[in-house]
């Protein structure tokens, strides 16, 4: 089963052809990227947006006024390079380095470099496991000895060196999670800095945040609050202590050690991650979110999440990253499990702004993640959001297992890839229950030189009757040199079931620019109000909280001077 149901890192897909809430997100002070009211207006499908401006690839329009003319609203001209270069001016990373690449120097603890069983049991008893603990990791470590890292995606990088990785690295000053009071003031500024309030006096009313650096978890805000409820929501490390058995139940329920390579990588040297249980016919008081932030130049992250909704319960997940601008490669590989019980439903949004390295593709962060939920219970529903602006190379299929009946499984994405990044991600949707439905709506926009990839499954398997889903695959390209591609695999074992797919790639042109121009609006805003019209069914699935800050975060995408 497992290999059936692996989250994208695995073999059974087919080989491609060779060729927040506030402050959950660091704080944007400003934008000089204001959205036009078009902006809410729904915008008509690519092939309808393609023959109303009338797109031309093969001209270009220079912006320079003529002695002789009036206000320049673009003059066409049979080279693409103006256009080409004001492109890559807009769309340049200019920001990233002033709000959060920066690097602080903490005094850290950090074991030696290499993978081996004594890493893995220096891990463990560093952070005081039980004994069942340590011997999930050494099956894992022991399994993913026996692996061989896949090599079938879009993506291309240099072969990792393992051994030369730090699996653990923490602050000295031991975080102590019961009392904010308790916590390092200076990594409370820290974080604070990044838009991360976790103090009592600034902390965020309505939203508990688990903040976690490098190796460990710094702070848990609003614990006693969600306590009254019922709720647990802690670091997974103290959650292994305090709760070993509801623990035990779950992990490695919804992703096996051997799922796939990164997998059974992070089963193995997991350091820390969020823990959440939601307990039968209850709604989680807030909203609840991690926030992972990655320091140490030599220590890659390997949190583990874990969420579990019982019977007829409800609770939102948020979730933010970012890392320094360093210019060596660093990997992130994180596993995440979610587990719907009867009724009960799991809303998980992210903002993926890991570094992307700079724009001639030097550093970032290379994001191999494996995500899944499984909706093991009658009428449960789980909603993957996501919105991924970072990382040199995203590796990532958030999935839906639809075991029970009348279950709802939905993935709606935007993917937005500049200068030299990689990204190869999709969903899938397994369904096995009978009635179940699914809906997938990714939107993939790449610039520069980048290569995006969306590649997704929908399996109906031979029991589930009369399921139902509805696809919607949309690439934009900017530039030439941008490339995107689509692999979908339907499998349908059940001819009862319909399922729905539609795909286009549509490529932002000059002559859609001039139009604007033509009525006065400049090309950032021209640029905005067309990408932002492109992402509208993803951002509207967005909680408020996060609003605000993805289209900040859009527009400094979108910054530069254009000349």
């Amino acid at each position: 089963m497992a290999s059936l149901l692996t989250n994208g890192i695995s073999r059974f897909t087919a080989q491609p052809p060779s060729d927040p809430p506030k402050g959950l997100l660091p704080k944007f002070e400003s934008s000089k990227l204001s959205f036009p009211r078009t902006l809410n207006r729904t915008i008509k499908k690519q092939h309808q947006r393609q023959q109303q401006f009338k797109v031309r690839a093969d001209v270009g329009y220079d912006t320079k006024p003529s002695s002789d003319s009036g206000p320049n609203l673009g003059n066409p001209s049979t080279s693409t390079s103006t256009y080409d270069e004001k492109i890559s001016q807009i769309l340049r990373f200019n920001d990233y380095n002033k709000k959060y690449g920066f690097a602080v120097d903490i005094d850290s603890f950090s074991i030696p470099k290499g993978l081996t069983k004594e890493t893995v049991r220096l891990i463990s008893e560093l952070k005081e496991e039980p004994g069942w603990m340590l011997e999930f990791r050494l099956k894992a470590f022991d399994k993913f000895m026996t692996m061989k890292e896949p090599n079938w995606s879009d993506n291309r990088y240099p072969p990792i060196d393992f051994q030369d990785l730090c699996y653990y690295s923490a602050p000295k000053k031991k975080p102590t999670l019961n009392s904010l009071d308790e916590a390092d003031p200076e990594l409370l500024k820290y974080f604070d800095r990044l838009g991360v309030p976790l103090n009592e006096r600034n902390r965020l009313a309505n939203v508990a945040v688990d903040a976690v650096l490098d190796s460990v978890s710094i702070a848990t805000t609003h614990r006693e609050k969600l306590r009254e409820a019922g709720v647990i929501f802690c670091s997974i490390s103290e959650a292994i202590r305090e709760f070993p058995d509801l623990v035990r139940e779950y992990l490695g329920k919804v992703v096996p050690i051997g799922d796939n390579y990164y997998a059974a990588l992070n089963s193995a040297v997991f350091s820390d991650g969020s823990f959440c249980y939601i307990p039968k016919d209850t709604k989680c008081p807030m909203q609840i979110s991690t926030y992972f932030r990655i320091n140490a130049m030599e220590t890659g992250q390997f949190e583990r999440t874990l969420i579990v909704a019982d019977d007829r319960s409800f609770v939102e997940y948020l979730e933010g990253c970012t890392a320094p601008s360093y210019d060596q490669n660093q990997l992130h590989a994180a596993v995440v499990e979610l587990y719907c019980a009867e009724g009960a439903e799991i809303k998980y949004s992210t903002v993926q702004n890991w570094y992307a390295g700079d724009e001639e593709g030097k550093g970032g962060i290379y994001n191999f993640v494996t995500k899944r939920g499984v909706c093991a219970g009658a009428r449960s529903k789980i909603s993957w959001t996501q919105v991924e602006t970072g990382s040199a190379i995203t590796w990532k299929y958030p999935s839906v297992v639809l075991e029970g009946d009348d279950t709802v499984g939905e993935f709606y994405s935007v993917a937005l890839t500049n200068n030299h990044q990689q990204a190869d991600t999709g969903t899938k949707m397994i369904h096995k229950g009978k009635n179940t439905r699914s809906r997938i709506i990714s939107k993939g926009i790449s610039a520069g030189k980048s290569r995006n990839c969306y590649r997704g499954l929908v399996q109906v398997q031979s029991k589930a009757e009369n399921a139902r889903n509805s696809s919607q695959c949309d690439s934009m390209l900017i530039g030439d040199k941008a490339a995107a591609n689509t692999y979908p695999y339907i499998q349908v074992k059940n001819p009862t079931a319909r399922i729905e797919h539609e795909a286009s790639t549509s490529k932002i042109g000059e002559d859609q620019l001039f139009y604007f121009q033509q009525r006065g609006i400049d090309y950032e805003k021209a640029m905005a109000a067309i990408i932002s019209g492109f992402c509208k069914d993803v951002f509207n699935e967005l909680p408020d909280e996060f609003g605000a800050e993805v289209h900040q975060l859009m527009s400094i995408k979108l910054e530069g001077s254009v000349g």
